[in-house]
């Protein structure tokens, strides 16, 4: 099933991220976790079928887009969704991990709204970046976004192809989004010293 990249996806997945994915995100952050999350979204009529968020402080491997995978496959809803019919999205683009965790889910898609960059300049955290050169010798966006597996899209990509009049309450939207996340990252990085992630 073809997914139409328009303004009611974008709308609706930011909806997500704001009103599902960032309150779980909150919490986990006062955990001690970092600020990464991540949904599954039914590409038929744009539904949340799930929306999680990192759990690093309990397993490193918990990314919040493999945390949201874990959680997935415990629960009877997988019995009844097929994931080829289902949107990936995530608030961050994925690592090298999460990617091919969608890869071997059987996802065909992903969105995000934050690139590796912003990542590690926004929020201090630069391992994607560091795990893309230091293992793959790929430079930033070095991986091929459209592949036999997957096609990933960056939800500002898909913004600046629409006209203005529905690009400017995205955008607005994205903003206060853009904001919360700050926040979240500065709890973050306050407390990161007193956690036990590997790589924080």
């Amino acid at each position: 099933m073809e997914i139409n990249e328009n303004v009611d996806l974008v709308r609706k997945l930011l909806d997500v991220m704001e009103h599902d994915i960032l309150p779980l995100t909150g919490k986990g952050v006062h955990a001690g976790n970092k600020v990464f999350g991540a949904a599954l979204l039914r590409k038929s009529d744009l539904s949340l079928v799930m929306a999680q968020t990192n759990n690093e402080t309990e397993n490193p491997l918990w990314h919040g887009e493999v945390h949201l995978l874990k959680c997935f496959y415990e629960n009877t809803v997988s019995k009844q969704e097929a994931t080829r019919d289902m949107i990936f999205l995530s608030t961050h683009e994925p690592c090298t991990m999460c990617m091919s965790a969608i890869a071997w889910a059987g996802f065909d898609n992903f969105f995000y709204f934050f690139s590796h960059q912003d990542s590690r300049d926004s929020f201090a955290i630069p391992h994607d970046l560091k795990m893309l050169k230091e293992v793959f010798g790929l430079e930033p966006g070095g991986y091929n976004h459209d592949n036999a597996f997957w096609r990933g899209r960056g939800i500002f990509d898909i913004i600046a192809t629409l006209p203005d009049h529905e690009a400017q309450p995205l955008l607005d939207q994205a903003a206060r989004i853009r904001d919360r996340y700050s926040e979240l990252s500065s709890l973050y990085q306050n407390g990161k010293d007193e956690n036990a992630i590997p790589l924080n």
